[in-house]
């Protein structure tokens, strides 16, 4: 067999060959969408990387970004690791210390930065260590006001730079291509590495029909940002196999999400649960289009069965549940139904579509409790390893490694249990679980039971400390706009009651305004736990 190296510049130069003519429609403000051919996208991507390589960035230097999801960023997640440098995907919703800490950990030598995320990187200018450059992504024809420096217009930059730049054609193909923090409920963020292999893999499992099925046919939208795991592999995948690409840019809203469905006649899009909870009330409230969507992927958190119900009854829309971690490039796990299960009722189905799914080719999985390996019967819960072809194997420059990658599997952090099938269901996050009188509780479980009901939009459990049961339940509850104030604790409790034991049911559910998210979308446990400490007196 030939020894090819699995690279990312057979990506673009496969789009700039077969595709030059498809489309990448970029959103990077209310009033400015552009529309781009990969051949257009191909020669700006060249211009970046001989830019790039005129400021310095040599082999193996890391390039941070700090972007929506937009053309300029797309051109960023080729023109950096084709050059043979790293791409560093930055999360700017994180705290300064934290963005700090990333871009001097990284050693990022520049930013390339979107307009609006300007301020942001201003306010922590004199504690970046590294930065040389920074790179500021806008639509204006001058360079905008910054105290930044040096400081360059990407377009301006782009007019100076060679279109016809060669790729890297000697690149390793386990030479880091990217890197991303994680977004660190507690301590430091965690960097992970990927290779130009693992992306390359991963990107041909994104294209496997019992995954995502990406194709040429297709009109990918994610929701998911490109700063997050790389958009979950969809760029890259995208890219190579041709599809027309929709970036929303800044600002998203499930009306917008939408009205681009309808529009652009998106085929294929993915997002956390919150996201569809949002576009769903959008869909009861008004009328859109789309007939045009064949798959609608949720992951990052656990669907409620209710959400999954109404996509595909109501609304024809097929919801598939993925999941996945930072660790893992991100693509682990798929549900979609064998097709031995299509006689099963439709209740039977939804059971099987709540699920997180089974591990994707290339990827093997098991759970493990304190005895050891747990059994594979859907009843047993333990955490879950992981192992396989796009699966980190270290944290960056990071001691914490020997806690999480040990005798070649990744310790996710998630309890869950598999069934014979080897559909893997997430109890929690071990973190996430509530210990009670020596039982364990799944926040999930209560979750997904109460945003089943028709009055809650939104709904979180936490852990709360008990003076005489360790821990105890309570939910925190965000009522649908037509249910405040006509819906009780003792409502959804009664409606509670005949899917849980007793001792499941959360001692108290608070009603509030809005839930606290983290910047990714997941509802941000912590700041509950948080604020309801104390929550339960010694007398309950």
């Amino acid at each position: 067999m030939m020894n090819t190296q699995l690279t990312l510049t057979q990506m673009i130069e496969r789009a700039e060959r077969y595709f030059p003519k498809k489309e990448v429609v970029s959103r990077t403000s209310p009033s400015k969408i552009h529309r781009l051919t990969y051949a257009q996208i191909g020669k700006r991507t060249r211009s970046l990387s001989s830019v790039l390589e005129k400021l310095g960035v040599k082999r193996g230097d890391r390039v941070g970004t700090l972007a929506w999801n937009q053309h300029r960023h797309l051109e960023a997640y080729f023109a950096v690791p084709c050059m043979g440098a790293v791409l560093h995907t930055i999360n700017m919703r994180l705290s300064d210390d934290h963005l700090v800490y990333i871009i001097n950990h990284a050693e990022d030598k520049v930013l390339l930065i979107d307009e609006d995320i300007v301020p942001i990187i201003e306010k922590v200018k004199d504690q970046l260590s590294t930065v040389t450059a920074f790179i500021i992504m806008t639509d204006k024809e001058t360079l905008p006001e910054t105290s930044l420096e040096p400081a360059y217009s990407y377009e301006a930059l782009l007019v100076t730079g060679d279109e016809n730049y060669p790729f890297c054609n000697d690149i390793d193909e386990n030479e880091p291509a990217g890197m991303c923090y994680t977004s660190a409920t507690t301590g430091k963020p965690k960097g992970v590495v990927y290779s130009h292999r693992g992306i390359v893999l991963h990107s041909l499992a994104l294209g496997l029909a019992d995954t995502k099925g990406i194709s040429e046919s297709d009109v990918n939208m994610p929701i998911v940002p490109m700063f997050h795991v790389n958009a979950w592999g969809i760029p890259f995948a995208s890219t190579w196999f041709g599809s027309k690409q929709v970036l929303l840019g800044p600002n998203v809203t499930p009306k917008l999400i939408c009205e681009f469905i309808e529009s652009e006649k998106v085929t294929a899009t993915a997002g956390v649960p919150t996201i569809w909870i949002g576009v769903l009330k959008e869909l009861e409230e008004n009328t859109y289009d789309m007939s045009s969507l064949r798959l609608m992927i949720c992951g990052g958190a656990a669907a409620p069965k209710g959400l999954i119900k109404q996509y595909r009854e109501k609304y024809g829309i097929p919801f598939v549940h993925a999941y996945g971690l930072t660790e893992t490039t991100p693509l682990l796990t798929v549900s979609k139904l064998k097709s031995g299960q299509s006689d099963l009722t439709e209740e039977e189905q939804l059971e099987i579509r709540a699920k997180q799914g089974m591990a994707v080719p290339g990827l093997e999985v098991k759970i493990i409790n304190e005895k050891g390996e747990a059994a594979h019967d859907g009843k047993e819960i333990g955490e879950l390893l992981v192992r396989g072809l796009w699966i980190a194997d270290s944290y960056y420059k990071d001691d914490r490694s020997k806690e999480s990658f040990r005798d070649g599997w990744f310790y996710t952090g998630d309890i869950a249990a598999i069934d014979e099938e080897g559909y893997i269901k997430l109890v929690d996050r071990t973190k996430d679980l509530i210990k009670s009188g020596g039982e364990w509780i799944s926040s999930v479980d209560l979750e997904n039971a109460l945003m089943a009901h028709e009055a809650v939009f939104e709904a979180a459990v936490v852990a709360v400390p008990h003076p005489k049961w360790q821990e105890r339940p309570v939910a925190c509850v965000v009522l649908k706009d037509s249910y405040r104030n006509a819906v009780t604790k003792d409502d959804l409790l009664s409606y509670l009651k005949p899917q849980f034991a007793k001792w499941w049911l959360p001692d108290d559910m608070i009603f509030l305004e809005e839930l606290p998210k983290t910047s990714v979308g997941k509802f941000l446990k912590r700041e509950l736990r948080e604020q309801l400490k104390g929550h339960l007196k010694p007398s309950v």
